[in-house]
């Protein structure tokens, strides 16, 4: 049984995007889950879940917010993320096809390409098997979805799609191309809250 104790603090980066989605996931999956849009949200969270959405608007509204180098440091001091689609483009140290204006939070040592599957009309799902998460294959819901193109030699890469890498975790930040909120399946989320719940016990000895 699950404590509230044991109910670690995850926000969702809620300037845009599928937000909703991503606090009721984490809620399945056993995590204390918060809306963060102002710093001292972000300061009083364990690990935090960029969503998807427009990478750009989200990178320029966090600057607006004064979030973005707030986010920046706190990735860096190792604080467990986790982007999916736009923020899987927000987590990467490269973008290869950056908007005009676009910033990146960095944090995964690899260069993504945008919209790499097509646009909105060509949206899919897929059967994904993902390291990590035990059971059935884990159902990606692509929508102008993200690839990484190339990752560095510590990114363990979790998934791919014919060829294509599609799922990556680099220490405490993890990122996938598609959109596990939206399947009603909260394994992706439980994978994360529990990296999250790890990084607090091990934070507190």
């Amino acid at each position: 049984m699950t404590t509230e104790h044991d109910r670690p603090v995850i926000g969702v980066l809620a300037l845009q995007g599928d937000v909703r989605e991503h606090l009721a996931a984490l809620e399945q999956a056993g995590a204390a889950p918060v809306a963060v849009r102002r710093p001292r949200e972000l300061a009083a969270v364990d690990g935090l879940v960029l969503p998807g959405g427009e990478s750009t608007v989200i990178s320029k509204l966090a600057e607006m917010f004064g979030l973005l180098e707030p986010l920046r440091e706190r990735v860096r001091a190792g604080m467990p993320v986790y982007g999916t689609c736009a923020g899987m483009i927000l987590l990467a140290d490269r973008i290869a096809d950056p908007r005009s204006g676009q910033q990146s939070v960095g944090g995964i040592d690899m260069t993504v390409r945008r919209n790499a599957f097509g646009r909105q009309n060509e949206s899919f799902e897929a059967p994904l098997e993902m390291a990590g998460v035990a059971g059935d294959p884990v159902t990606g819901v692509f929508i102008r979805a993200p690839l990484a193109e190339k990752v560095g030699q510590d990114v363990e890469v979790l998934a791919r799609h014919e060829g294509a890498v599609v799922a990556v975790r680099q220490g405490d930040a993890l990122a996938t191309a598609f959109h596990p909120e939206l399947t009603g399946d909260f394994r992706v989320h439980a994978l994360f809250t529990e990296m999250v719940r790890a990084k607090r016990t091990a934070g507190a000895l």
